[in-house]
C-alpha cells in the first residue's frame, strides 16, 4: 500500500479573523433566518475557507442576487482567495461577473467551446491596476 505524503499545514486564521474579513464580526451568533442574502453568501464563503483549502468550487454564486450584491459577492470571493493562494472555480450563467476571472471556459452543448484569458488575468479588479495586489 502506498502512502500519500502529508501536505504542510497552512497557517491558521481563526474564525474571529475570518468573520472580520467577511464583514460579519458583528453577527457571530446570528441565525440564517435573520441574515440577508448577501450575508448568507459571505457565511458560505467563510465556511469554505475555514479549513484553508487549495481549491473552492462555487456553483452559481450570484444566483438570486441583484447586480450590485452579485458584484460584491464576486469581489469578496476574489479578495479572499487571491491572498490565500486558493484556487476558485465558479460555474455561472452570469456573464456580468466573468471579468473577475483569470480565465473563462465556455461550454456549449456539453463541449468546451472557448477558453479565454480575460483582461483581468493579472488579478486586478476592473478599473484598478494589477500593482494594487
Amino acid at each position: 500500500m502506498r502512502s500519500v505524503p502529508a501536505r504542510a499545514p497552512k497557517p491558521a486564521s481563526g474564525p474571529t479573523k475570518l468573520l472580520h474579513e467577511l464583514g460579519l464580526s458583528e453577527r457571530p451568533g446570528t441565525l440564517p433566518a435573520r441574515m440577508s442574502g448577501g450575508q448568507k453568501r459571505r457565511v458560505t464563503i467563510g465556511r469554505a475557507l475555514m479549513n484553508e483549502p487549495d481549491l473552492v468550487l462555487f456553483d452559481e454564486p450570484t444566483s438570486s442576487l441583484d447586480t450590485e450584491l452579485g458584484d460584491q459577492v464576486v469581489k469578496l470571493i476574489r479578495h479572499e482567495m487571491k491572498p490565500r493562494g486558493t484556487a476558485a472555480i465558479m460555474v455561472t450563467h452570469d456573464d456580468r461577473i466573468t471579468h473577475y476571472a483569470d480565465r473563462v471556459v465556455s461550454i456549449v452543448d456539453g463541449r468546451v467551446d472557448d477558453v479565454t484569458p480575460t483582461g483581468e488575468s493579472q488579478g486586478a479588479e476592473p478599473g484598478s491596476s494589477s500593482d494594487d495586489e
